[in-house]
């Protein structure tokens, strides 16, 4: 599948609760949002952006082939401040908008290229990917996503809950290996400029803010997901200082 022309969009918050700074704490001697960017540009896309409401993040990225975006303090996600550079720069409506999270310092660049082309192929006006889940400790981690989707390879539901629920499987054992029957949600999202314009004018839904996950916001609305699997391995981000220990071990090891 060829990857079409696609804009990487960074929200880069400054006040993670968990991990205070977290765009700017170090993995190898550099800002984690500075790898995060690396990624994206080895992706092949046209343009990085950083969108940011913080002047220390953009001057830690300064000097990087990459634009960054100063947005508004009080959006509620993400995807607002997304929007908001949308605006600010004037991308077109039928622009692809990859938004990789800012705490995915391993992001491969496979897997940037894979949701912008599941976008490109019209399916749903947007686009995420997922990988199976191996491990029974995962799927009943309320901390790790799972999704379910139909055999068009659309979403239907996104849940922290165990997702499908295996009856007879579980009836016996809730431990030990789940032979891949499961998916964990991978937090990269793709969509046209106009459509993220659009997403972020919808109300929240009731499902949303029961689990807690924005992208429910769209399929109460009505609209479609697009599913694909990751073609190779997408490691968990960073959110927690273990998650920043780990990533630094692994930083070193691939240096």
């Amino acid at each position: 599948m060829t990857a079409p022309d696609f804009i990487v969009a960074i929200p880069a918050r400054y006040g993670a609760s968990r991990l205070p700074g977290k765009p700017l704490r170090l993995i190898a001697g550099e800002p984690m949002v500075v790898h995060v960017a690396r990624r994206a540009l080895a992706a092949g896309a046209r343009d990085v952006v950083v969108a940011t409401d913080d002047e220390r993040i953009a001057a830690a990225l300064a000097g990087q082939p990459l634009r960054v975006c100063l947005t508004r303090a009080d959006h509620a996600s993400g995807t607002d401040r997304l929007a908001e550079c949308a605006d600010q720069l004037g991308w077109a409506d039928d622009a692809i908008v990859v938004n990789l999270q800012g705490d995915e310092p391993f992001a491969p660049p496979e897997g940037i290229r894979a949701v912008a082309a599941l976008l490109a192929d019209g399916r749903a006006p947007m686009s995420t990917l997922a990988t199976p889940i191996d491990d029974a400790e995962a799927l009943f981690d309320p901390n790790v996503v799972k999704l379910v989707s139909d055999q068009a390879g659309l979403a239907l539901y996104f849940s922290r809950a165990p997702i499908p629920w295996q009856r007879d499987r579980f009836a016996r054992d809730r431990t030990g290996a789940v032979a891949g029957q499961a998916l964990r949600h991978i937090g990269i999202y793709a969509y046209r400029a106009g459509f993220l314009r659009q997403f972020t004018r919808l109300p929240p839904g009731r499902l949303e803010n029961l689990e807690a996950l924005e992208q429910l916001r769209v399929l109460e609305a009505g609209h479609r997901i697009a599913v694909g699997l990751t073609p190779v391995p997408f490691p968990p981000g960073v959110d927690t200082e273990a998650d920043l220990a780990r990533a630094n071990a692994r930083a070193m090891e691939e240096n």
